[in-house]
């Protein structure tokens, strides 16, 4: 059943957000309890991570650190190897990007904006699933194993089979044979899926940062031997398959699975019920966020597909590195929270103000810092790339704030909800893209689109959050301080390029320099100086703002998240308590 704020707390009798003859706790008196009730919160985790190789159990096991160390170091795991991940994008983009043509890129995202439904199709929501369930045993983990594989082998049939027409949508004969060699993807996808979901699960997050590294670097550098050979767009075919082939071998060692006979046991239905939602609201996005690459690959063309997908994929760079480790760990947390409203709610709180002051100031420098920073990255034939940068950032300061509905709506069991908020919210996405091309081309996609996901936040979270312990104050305060800073860094970053006269102070600063140096490097200078110099001007009002206690205390409180990374002192494990877990959580 739905969890509601009249559900009574997991260890105590007090209701989670009615009334009471007794009074609400403070959240200095929740936090002293934390530690009291740290073995009924390792059960609750325990649970989540049912058949773990690496869980057991008994009295001599040696004590588990508290779910909040889980969560802290998860993040700051997830994050680094997220950022490892990111210099060698960076580096791989730097080359690339010299290497290849725009129309090189703009072809593989004709493919993939096609091919990538089909694999939403081959996970059907599974991944989410499983990271959502309470318990798993191995017949149903044996049973998921084969079910994926299934799909995998009929997605990939169908993709190649409809290479034709794909090339047929594009008028472009070039993709059927792109087509084809990307369609096997599906298949290692679908045999990497359960086993990322059951280390996932496991929370075991620095092994994954650690394969998400490595597989990333095998795939770079593959693509620019590729580059360098002049293979064209087949570089970038070998990125992606050369990273994928050591995920999935890492993931084989990591999760060491045991398919058994092939059988689907009926103990899978749940979760395919599950993922069914889930794979909805999956595909619903997936449309509103790549649609826009068929649109524009139709409409102008593969240039003007290349310099968008090279923009696009420059504004995914920050929601991937400040919101994917938040969402890795957050998930598997609270679904095991999900019968403890009031820690659900501090968790919800927690996320939302890191989110708030990684991801709103982070897009505001971007957009105004978008310039500079295409031409360091990707050269001057990129330069309509800067201006659609810019104008993006409007819809990742919406995405990063409302990622965090789709954590609300998978931990509590509630994604059929979600379905019927996409089914309606989706195609409103989808239509700005088509008014946005016709109304200003390219540009006026990109914004009509980040307006609209911005605007949707409000119906968005209110949807969310009703019926539950979750209050709309959990929502609004945490990113309400950050927003207010975020126009004055966005204004110093944007004066320094207005009013600095930037190759005048590249002069004086270098003198002589500048000029012995190699072309190629004295040309992204100036850029350099500029990312600096506005870096540092945008900072100027966050430092200002810490002059304020509400600003000081949030703060204190991010830090606090993330001293909680420090291993925490050993304690004897206490007996479990006799009181039963509710289980009203899940839908």
């Amino acid at each position: 059943m739905e969890p509601r704020r009249d559900d009574a707390r997991v260890t105590g009798s007090t209701p989670v957000g009615g009334s009471s003859a007794r009074p609400r706790a403070t959240d200095d008196q929740i936090e002293a309890a934390i530690d009291d009730t740290a073995h009924t919160t390792e059960t609750l985790a325990t649970d989540a991570i049912a058949q773990s190789p690496t869980v057991g159990d008994g009295p001599n096991l040696p004590p588990k650190p508290s779910l909040g160390h889980t969560a802290s170091r998860g993040v700051l795991q997830t994050l680094g190897g997220l950022w490892g991940k990111t210099a060698i994008q960076l580096i791989s983009t730097l080359v690339l990007a010299r290497l290849l043509a725009p129309s090189d890129f703009g072809l593989l995202a004709m493919v993939t904006a096609i091919v990538g439904v089909a694999d939403l199709v081959r996970d059907f929501g599974l991944t989410g699933a499983i990271i959502q369930s309470k318990k798993m045993s191995d017949e149903v983990w044996r049973s998921v194993l084969w079910l994926s594989v299934a799909l995998g082998i009929v997605g990939t049939i169908v993709i190649a089979a409809c290479a034709p027409l794909i090339a047929a949508l594009y008028n472009e004969d070039r993709l059927i044979v792109l087509t084809l060699a990307v369609a096997p993807t599906l298949l290692i996808n679908s045999l990497c899926m359960p086993l990322q979901a059951r280390v996932q699960k496991e929370m075991r997050f620095g092994l994954m940062a650690k394969i998400d590294v490595v597989s990333m670097f095998v795939g770079v550098v593959a693509s620019i031997i590729a580059g360098f050979l002049g293979w064209g767009v087949w570089s970038l075919v070998v990125l992606q398959g050369g990273a994928l082939i050591y995920r999935f071998i890492a993931l084989w060692v990591a999760a060491r699975p045991t398919f058994g006979r092939p059988r689907i046991a009926r103990e899978v239905i749940p979760l395919v019920t599950t993922g069914g939602s889930i794979f909805g609201v999956q595909l619903l996005n997936y449309a509103a966020r790549n649609l826009d690459n068929v649109i524009v690959g139709r409409q102008l063309g593969d240039g003007v597909l290349g310099q968008y997908s090279r923009a696009y994929s420059l504004f995914l760079l920050p929601l991937q590195q400040l919101n994917g480790p938040l969402g890795r760990v957050a998930l598997p947390v609270l679904s095991s929270l999900q019968d403890d409203g009031e820690r659900y709610r501090r968790y919800v709180r927690g996320a939302l103000l890191v989110v708030g002051y990684l991801t709103l100031p982070t897009f505001g420098v971007l957009a105004a810092l978008s310039g500079p920073l295409v031409d360091l990255l990707l050269g001057a034939q990129w330069s309509a790339s800067a201006t659609i940068l810019s104008l993006l950032s409007i819809a990742g300061i919406a995405q990063g704030i409302g990622n965090v509905q789709g954590w609300i709506y998978i931990s509590l069991g509630r994604v059929h909800r979600q379905l019927v908020y996409y089914v309606v919210t989706r195609p409103l996405v989808i239509g700005s893209f088509f008014i946005g091309i016709w109304w200003n081309g390219v540009e006026g996609l990109a914004l009509l689109y980040g307006l609209t996901t911005l605007a949707l936040l409000v119906p968005g979270f209110g949807l969310a959050i009703r019926g539950t312990f979750v209050r709309a104050s959990d929502i609004v305060m945490p990113v309400l301080r950050p927003a207010l800073i975020v126009p004055f860094m966005f204004g110093a970053a944007w004066a320094v390029g207005q009013f600095t006269d930037l190759p005048a102070f590249t002069d004086q600063v270098l003198g002589g320099l500048h000029s012995a140096l190699p072309a190629e490097i004295a040309l992204v200078i100036p850029s350099i100086l500029h990312l600096l110099l506005g870096g540092l001007a945008s900072l100027v009002p966050l430092a200002l703002a810490m002059l304020i206690p509400a600003y000081r205390r949030d703060l204190q409180q991010i830090l606090a998240f993330v001293k909680q990374v420090k291993k925490p002192k050993s304690k004897a494990p206490k007996a479990p308590e006799s009181t039963p877990v509710a289980d009203g959580g899940a839908a």
